[in-house]
């Protein structure tokens, strides 16, 4: 049984290193690409427009204040509340000027009103004045378009 053990097994193992040396030696011989791959280049830097700011920050913030007024959740509200005035801070460093004109300005002018009168209905817990005031601040965000 020996006998016959061992020639098989050296058939095994030079049948592994034919079958080694063969995966690797292409590899070996490739060529490197000429032109740099799209993977290896510098990324480029993220400019959004300030439409796309507004729609990826300002937006569902907005939205989930609304919904967590309409619920009630006066202290979801204020956190959401936070969050949109902080959005408004950030849009407003990352696109300072559009169309030549100051961006914190516009926000200024355009929601910066009803800011305080939401902010004492989240507060006070007032549905009511929250309503309004929140279709107040939607409208001013529509005027921006």
């Amino acid at each position: 049984m020996r006998k016959f053990m061992y020639p098989l097994m050296a058939f095994g193992a030079l049948a592994a290193v034919v079958g080694m040396a063969t995966l690797i030696g292409p590899g070996v011989a490739q060529q490197p690409p000429q032109e740099p791959r799209a993977a290896d280049m510098e990324p480029q830097p993220f400019n959004p427009q300030l439409s796309a700011l507004m729609s990826m920050i300002i937006q569902p913030r907005h939205a989930k204040l609304g919904l967590a007024g309409k619920a009630e959740n006066w202290a979801l509200a204020s956190y959401y509340f936070k969050e949109l005035k902080l959005g408004f801070t950030v849009v407003s460093k990352a696109v300072p000027r559009w169309k030549g004109l100051p961006v914190p300005d516009l926000f200024d002018a355009a929601v910066g009103p009803t800011f305080a009168v939401l902010d004492f209905a989240i507060k006070a817990g007032e549905p009511r004045q929250f309503k309004e005031s929140y279709e107040k601040l939607t409208q001013g965000c529509n005027d921006l378009q």
